[in-house]
């Protein structure tokens, strides 16, 4: 029970503020989103990896992240054959499985988890994340050529991105920022982290249509919360990877299935209730299923 009061309740808490804020006031989410997106995040992402040492240790996250899209990609489409499911839910299983929530929810578990040590690969391990959920939600939400053509476009309207890559040449070519300037940036991008908390809680004050499609449901919530990690125990196994990022790779993995999919469902109309369904499924059961994993882990 010790990890459960010393890691989850802290952030449930943080949770259940942002869902009583949306329950008693009716904030517009989308406006506080846009908020972090176009402030917060990429102020934090720089701040981040302005100060990460890079090594081989991100090269097994960038492996890891595409194996894992991977095979949750062939795993959903492998179940449409058997259960004689329609593109359509195919693409609902894929947004339910193939992403999940690292920034508002899994940031701030490695943080309690490991401590500061380990933000950086946390943060890295999300900008991946953010991109591969940018680029192949939107084309799985809307499976055309215009499709891929929005998926490329997304990725680069994301200013997130650019704050990486602009992080990333500064630190490896050696360049300094003066310091006020730095302090500014990482000053904003700490409230990140909090604010990302509190629009997970609002996000699911919101959630009001659900489609309660149990086969679906129960086939994206195991290949998501159990499936899904223990993937990443064989790869971390396989590869010896060491305990923190073996840690960090293996809690990424064991999230719930991300927001932004839902949001990509409705803007697309890809069965958008059923997959607010499984967002909102795979977070309650994730409250038991990662203080389980965390039991395991520590």
């Amino acid at each position: 029970m010790g990890i459960f009061f010393s890691v989850m309740m802290p952030v449930m808490a943080v949770f259940a503020l942002g869902y009583g804020l949306q329950r008693w006031k009716k904030v517009q989410v989308k406006q506080v989103s846009s908020v972090s997106i176009y402030i917060f995040m990429p102020l934090f992402f720089f701040a981040s990896l302005y100060e990460a040492k890079f090594d081989q240790r991100y090269t097994i996250m960038i492996v890891f992240i595409l194996f894992l899209l991977v095979a949750m990609v062939l795993i959903s489409k492998l179940l449409g054959k058997l259960l004689g499911w329609s593109k359509s839910i195919e693409s609902a299983s894929i947004l339910s499985t193939a992403f999940m929530n690292g920034g508002n929810y899994g940031i701030p578990m490695i943080l309690f988890t490991f401590g500061q040590e380990a933000l950086p690969y946390a943060v890295f391990y999300m900008v991946l994340q953010s991109m591969v959920i940018n680029f192949f939600g939107v084309y799985f939400a809307n499976r055309d050529a215009e499709g891929m053509a929005r998926a490329i476009r997304k990725v680069f309207q994301m200013p997130a991105t650019y704050a990486a890559i602009f992080a990333i040449i500064l630190n490896v070519t050696h360049v300094q920022l003066p310091d006020p300037v730095y302090d500014t940036i990482k000053t904003v991008g700490d409230g990140s982290i909090p604010l990302m908390m509190v629009i997970l809680g609002m996000q699911l004050a919101t959630i009001r249509s659900l489609d309660f499609n149990w086969q679906v449901l129960i086939s994206s919530v195991s290949v998501r919360m159990l499936v899904s990690p223990l993937i990443a125990w064989g790869f971390v196994e396989l590869l010896g990877i060491g305990s923190l990022i073996g840690g960090i790779l293996i809690i990424m993995s064991a999230m719930p299935s991300a927001a932004s999919a839902t949001m990509y469902a409705i803007e697309f109309d890809t069965e958008p209730e059923l997959v607010s369904s499984a967002t909102l499924v795979t977070t309650l059961f994730s409250f038991v299923s990662i203080t389980v994993l965390l039991n395991v882990l520590t």
